[in-house]
């Protein structure tokens, strides 16, 4: 009777034994199982808004540019509700104000600009304009930054020799960039204007890239503010300024900008 006994007891431990080890590979083979699912569901996607109409969209949709994002090549290129161009470079100056209340601009005033004068020619100089619209020029890198260290100017647009387009202010604010100024009459051109600078000088032409940039610049433009006319820094403030100067082919611009002539009130030539 104790032989018996003792073959069921073994017969009962061996039971469970095997009982808990299938129970141990049953839950592992769960466990496996549930992680593996886990892994196939993919991270929530992360959404971005467009800064230009404020649509949301998956991030890995979006065009990415100036820590913001568009939901379209339209709209990058475009002028958003803030008065900011998403495909130029934006670099803030502190060199700015607001516009007279209920004033939009109706003038765009095309300048140059060469920093250090005529240093565009042999090297890339665009960084020292960029540094000097936002009062971080060295002026320890060149004598001639020694002569304008305390003036404080900007641009609302640079367009550098490669065409790159910079941003340094909003179009719905002032950029210093007129002077003393006058438009038929019309005093502080800086109150209604926008400026636009092109990286060069009176002894050089300006590079066809830079055409074509200001004139795709200028429709953009002009779909918000389609009043706008075109003048040169010395047609505002004459004896004063010389610049866009001899070198600037207005009938060039003219025709890639498709501008009616009537929008350049001081005419097609070069002066």
């Amino acid at each position: 009777m104790i032989k018996w006994l003792f073959l069921f007891s073994l017969a009962a431990i061996f039971y469970l034994w095997l009982k808990g080890k299938k129970q141990v590979q049953f839950d592992s083979e769960q466990a496996n199982k549930a992680s593996a699912k886990q892994a196939k569901i993919p991270d929530p996607e992360v959404m971005v808004q467009c800064q230009y109409c404020s649509v949301h969209l998956p991030k890995s949709d979006a065009i990415a540019r100036e820590k913001c994002f568009y939901c379209s090549q339209a709209h990058l290129q475009s002028l958003d509700a803030t008065g900011w161009l998403g495909s130029a470079a934006w670099r803030l100056s502190p060199n700015q104000d607001s516009r007279p209340q209920g004033v939009d601009p109706d003038l765009l005033v095309i300048h140059h600009i060469s920093l250090p004068p005529g240093g565009f020619v042999d090297r890339n100089c665009t960084g020292f304009i960029v540094d000097f619209f936002q009062n971080k020029l060295d002026s320890s890198l060149h004598p001639y930054f020694q002569e304008i260290a305390e003036q404080k100017v900007s641009s609302h647009f640079l367009i550098s020799r490669q065409g790159e387009v910079f941003q340094f202010v909003s179009t719905q604010n002032k950029a210093w960039h007129a002077g003393l100024s006058s438009f038929f009459g019309r005093e502080k051109c800086n109150d209604f204007s926008i400026g636009v600078e092109l990286e060069g000088d009176s002894d050089h032409p300006f590079e066809d890239i830079q055409y074509q940039a200001l004139a795709k610049l200028t429709s953009e433009l002009q779909a918000i503010y389609p009043n706008l006319h075109f003048a040169g820094h010395s047609d505002i403030a004459p004896g004063r300024k010389t610049d866009p100067g001899i070198q600037f082919d207005w009938e060039k611009f003219q025709a890639k900008a498709d501008i009616s002539v009537d929008k350049l009130p001081f005419g097609l030539h070069s002066r």
